[in-house]
């Protein structure tokens, strides 16, 4: 009953159940800290996230009953985390419960029978037609960086990506004559998604200069200034940068605001929410449905401007 066991657990949720390396980072933390809390008591979530932590067991899993795991997320959440935060962490200890429940290595889940936290319905920030123009015109593209930065919000914004997907693009994955982009999302998904003209035009000015930083060897698309993979947090700091510059009274403009932007324009277009959905590679309707209320509160808007009577 040692570590390896919980190793074991981490690996099948790679191999099999395709977890993303991010999420796996955020299961295996959820489950130290848990375990970790149920050695040493309350001073345990007192400890730098970023330092050492006792690593998971399934001893200690065997430990905890149903009031330690209660006790826990009121802890995470009294400390200063997200509803969203202990949700993920009672999504990770159900998980791992029922993973060696099943294996006959604990005989009772104490997870059962608990509610996540409830959770805030926030809308999603979305940006105007006339903010996302300027934002895109923002970078210099007579510049290779410019232009990389270009092409990157482009592709953000016309085909809805995630920053993570962005960030695997790689060369083979675009297809020139169809307008379509092959895209790797959550646990190793496909989808074919389309890329607007505008997107394809910025992409193609891009490549031409793309050997200018770095002489890149390697086919992933967008690259640094020294020519290796662009991270998602590089992406991230792209179009705070730019957003900066282009919509400076904004806040928080981030990949995922061009994402939301992008599915909301969608449907206030008359886009089909059900094409939206496979667009973005949501794999439940009801992730795509909270942009109807985005474009629905958008509408009453027009409606209280516009109508003399509203």
């Amino acid at each position: 009953m040692s570590a390896a066991d919980i190793l074991r657990y981490l690996n099948y949720l790679r191999v099999e159940k395709n977890f993303s390396t991010h999420t796996l980072r955020a299961y295996t933390n959820d489950l130290d800290m848990f375990c970790d809390y149920i050695e040493n008591g309350v001073s345990a979530l007192l400890h730098d996230p970023e330092g050492p932590r006792h690593p998971a067991t399934l001893a200690a899993l065997k430990r905890a009953g149903k009031k330690d795991i209660r006790a826990f997320l009121a802890h995470v959440q009294t400390s200063g985390a997200t509803a969203r935060t202990a949700a993920r962490k009672l999504a990770a200890l159900r998980s791992a419960y029922r993973y060696f429940q099943r294996l006959g290595l604990i005989e009772e889940n104490p997870t059962q029978g608990l509610r996540s936290p409830r959770l805030p319905k926030t809308l999603p920030d979305v940006l105007s037609i006339p903010e996302v123009t300027r934002l895109l015109e923002t970078p210099d593209t007579s510049e290779p960086l410019g232009a990389r930065d270009r092409a990157v919000m482009e592709a953000l914004y016309s085909c809805g990506l995630r920053a993570t997907e962005l960030a695997g693009l790689r060369l083979p994955d675009v297809f020139m004559d169809q307008h379509t982009v092959r895209v790797l999302g959550k646990r190793k998904k496909e989808r074919i998604v389309p890329i607007g003209a505008y997107a394809l035009e910025a992409l193609l000015h891009y490549l031409t200069v793309r050997h200018r930083l770095g002489a890149p060897e390697h086919t992933v698309i967008f690259v640094n200034h020294r020519g290796g993979p662009l991270t998602t947090r590089s992406i991230q700091r792209i179009i705070e940068k730019h957003a900066l510059v282009a919509l400076p009274t904004r806040h928080e403009i981030s990949p995922h605001t061009l994402r939301h932007t992008f599915a909301t324009h969608m449907l206030d277009a008359g886009a089909d929410l059900r094409v939206v959905q496979e667009m973005l590679g949501h794999e439940s309707l009801s992730s795509t449905q909270i942009y109807t209320h985005v474009s629905i509160d958008r509408l009453k808007q027009v409606y209280r401007e516009a109508h003399p009577h509203a």
